[in-house]
């Protein structure tokens, strides 16, 4: 599916849940997929790119943002902090803080070079033990803790289970960021995006509809 056919039932959704164009971010998921799609992808006029490891994009990003004026980069998958320094010179937004550990590292690496990276807090929705994220009943405390380090805190990010409906957890994440005065939510994927719009999602995040299955 092109960016176009993308960008069009992003406007449909948007119409039906009465909000304006423009309103919601497209990011398009490029990893594990290969240099022609995203290229490709490029070559259409997108610039706003979903990473979810530190070394996957550093090995090809730099490259490409050199060739394609404009790259904005997101980190959307789990951050070690060893990989912290490194993530914050590439990506100019992170959506999976999710630790105490994380945010003082990321806090002390901002005071030390004076720039941080756009922060969504990652809220493990579905309580899921394998997965990353605060449990909602921590988020707030957490995003009070992550405030008091003067961290650049914009919104929320989940990433309800496979097996479930998301609808409910793209409304608990949509009060978990109302009640902390956090209006980014960054929420939907290639399967349910038109329903994390109605729901108020800002940022979308979609892969597999855009570039094709990924070839792990």
């Amino acid at each position: 599916m092109s960016i176009a056919e993308i960008s069009a039932r992003m406007d449909r959704a948007l119409a039906d849940a009465g909000r304006p164009k423009g309103a919601v971010t497209l990011i398009a998921v490029s990893k594990l997929q290969p240099p022609e799609r995203v290229k490709a992808v490029l070559q259409q006029g997108h610039r706003i790119f979903g990473e979810n490891r530190v070394q996957e994009a550093a090995g090809k990003w730099p490259e490409w943002s050199a060739q394609f004026e404009g790259v904005d980069l997101h980190l959307l998958g789990p951050l070690q902090t060893n990989k912290a320094r490194q993530a914050m010179e590439l990506f100019s937004t992170i959506h999976s803080l999710d630790r105490p550990k994380l945010a003082r590292t990321l806090a002390r690496l901002a005071d030390e070079t004076g720039h941080c990276p756009k922060l969504f807090v990652q809220i493990n929705t579905g309580a899921e033990p394998q997965k990353a994220g605060v449990l909602p009943i921590d988020a707030d405390s957490f995003i009070a803790d992550a405030r008091s380090l003067n961290l650049p805190l914009v919104g929320v990010m989940c990433i309800p289970p496979v097996d479930e409906d998301p609808l409910p957890h793209f409304r608990m994440l949509r009060e978990i960021g109302g009640r902390n005065d956090l209006p980014g939510l960054s929420m939907g994927m290639s399967d349910d995006f038109e329903t994390a719009i109605a729901e108020g999602a800002t940022h979308i995040r979609v892969g597999s509809a855009l570039f094709g299955a990924r070839d792990y």
